[in-house]
């Protein structure tokens, strides 16, 4: 626990980070992707029985109502603290095949932690806590091979969180399941959207080995489909569904002079990578949502010490946590400022007045340059639209996004979407959650096909 809360200054006064933020911190870093031995392990465990001993077990549990994938967090906390903690792993990865990722990186903040009763006057149960050391323990018992084979075949694009839900999903149906990625490892947006420090690659490389390769899952890397192989060749081979879950990986640009330059990055693509950039001391970041902080925070590990986020808006958009980390480690940030000029010495912003309507004045005569050496664009991301434009019969909007019902059925029979491919960027277990419901529906659709002599 941390003894005393930390108060952190910046140039719109005084910000408390408090002692639930930094024990969250220092417990999800002590587990995230770590198998914990000998008298880390018991010290951690008496922990988290200290944690799971403070839950009321509310006979309305908000915590559950809270959790986009309705996690039966009393249950769970109640099989543990009776000394079945394989039983509490089985349920929460029945009920979420990501449950070790989602204790990393759901904003608990607002969802199961958010909604805990303790949390009104006090401290609220960190379950985020107790679902790491529950799963990321109960995971080594995952060691059984694949379900009887049912003879039909499906592919899956994309091993982002909707794909690998997908895939574990309808591989206990017992369908021959074959991922294609077009990177050359598994996880999409988790492996190469969020940092090491938040999500540790260890834990990705233990869900494709224990979920995906032990139960049979076949998976493809380096391969796009659209381009040598494409959805026609799939139903040729006799795939008799098809999951598109490709994600949003083209990044939205700002439309401004200068967008061009060399100095000039966007998020999605350093965080791939961050290795291979070279960004100098001043670093802009523009954009103040949760990848704007991954950003800003991968690039302070990498060496840039004067790093300043710059929001359109008076209030970040990122989550409490992500800020106050990020504060914490010293970045800096400015608000209410509108990019108008990239130039070789920085970024000209201006002044804005937020409107009620949510609309913004530009403050005329406020026009100011910012020094950086390197100027990084977070501000979201869209689709791709290699499938779409090559493949007959499917449909996406005005947004590039596929069009898809909320059971995941496309425009074209066999083909299913879920996930950021649909909606846009959301959250991981959101996207865990829509998935479970399209797997179910692709599930009645093969079941529904006339049986082949």
């Amino acid at each position: 626990m941390c003894p005393k809360v930390t108060i952190v200054f910046d140039s719109r006064g005084s910000r408390q980070i408090n002692r639930q933020a930094c024990h969250k911190r220092l417990i999800g870093s002590l587990l995230a992707g770590i198998r914990l031995k000998g008298g880390n392990r018991n010290n951690m465990a008496l922990h988290v029985m200290d944690e799971a001993n403070r839950c009321l077990q509310c006979k309305i549990p908000q915590c559950q109502k809270g959790c986009p994938i309705n996690t039966n967090i009393p249950k769970a906390i109640k099989l543990l603290k009776e000394n079945k903690l394989n039983d509490a792993g089985k349920m929460l990865f029945e009920n979420n095949p990501l449950t070790t990722v989602c204790s990393l990186v759901c904003n608990h903040e607002k969802q199961c932690e958010g909604h805990c009763v303790l949390g009104k006057k006090g401290v609220p149960v960190h379950f985020s806590t107790i679902e790491n050391y529950i799963s990321s323990t109960f995971a080594d018992q995952m060691t059984n091979g694949p379900a009887p084979s049912n003879g039909m075949r499906v592919a899956i694009i994309g091993s982002g969180p909707a794909g690998i839900t997908i895939a574990i999903i309808l591989a206990r149906y017992g369908y021959q399941v074959t991922i294609f990625e077009g990177k050359d490892k598994i996880g999409g947006v988790l492996r190469y959207g969020i940092p090491e420090f938040r999500l540790p690659k260890s834990v990705l490389d233990d869900i494709e080995y224990r979920h995906l390769r032990l139960k049979g899952i076949k998976i493809r890397p380096n391969t796009l489909i659209g381009g040598a192989i494409g959805i026609e060749d799939l139903f040729r081979d006799g795939y008799k569904a098809i999951f598109v879950g490709t994600g949003v990986w083209k990044p939205n640009s700002l439309h401004i002079k200068g967008e061009t330059f060399g100095h000039v990055h966007f998020g999605i693509h350093y965080l791939n990578n961050p290795d291979s950039y070279h960004l100098g001391q001043n670093v802009i970041v523009i954009g103040a949502g949760n990848a704007a902080m991954d950003v800003a925070r991968t690039a302070m590990r990498k060496g840039s010490n004067n790093i300043t986020c710059f929001s359109i808006t008076k209030e970040v958009a990122a989550s409490h946590y992500e800020f106050s980390y990020a504060q914490l480690e010293g970045v800096q940030f400015e608000y209410n400022k509108r990019p108008i000029e990239i130039t070789d010495e920085g970024v000209i912003f201006c002044d804005v007045i937020e409107n009620e309507d949510g609309s913004f004045t530009d403050v005329e005569g406020s026009n100011k340059l910012f020094k950086a050496d390197s100027v990084i664009i977070s501000i979201s991301q869209g689709p791709q639209n290699r499938i779409v434009n090559n493949t007959e019969g499917l449909k996406a909007n005005e947004r590039g996004l596929l069009d898809a019902d909320e059971t995941g059925h496309t425009s074209r029979p066999g083909i299913f979407a879920s996930g950021d491919v649909i909606y846009g960027a959301k959250t991981v277990v959101e996207a865990v959650a829509h998935s479970k419901i399209v797997a179910e529906s692709m599930h009645q659709y093969m079941q529904s096909l006339p049986k082949e002599d």
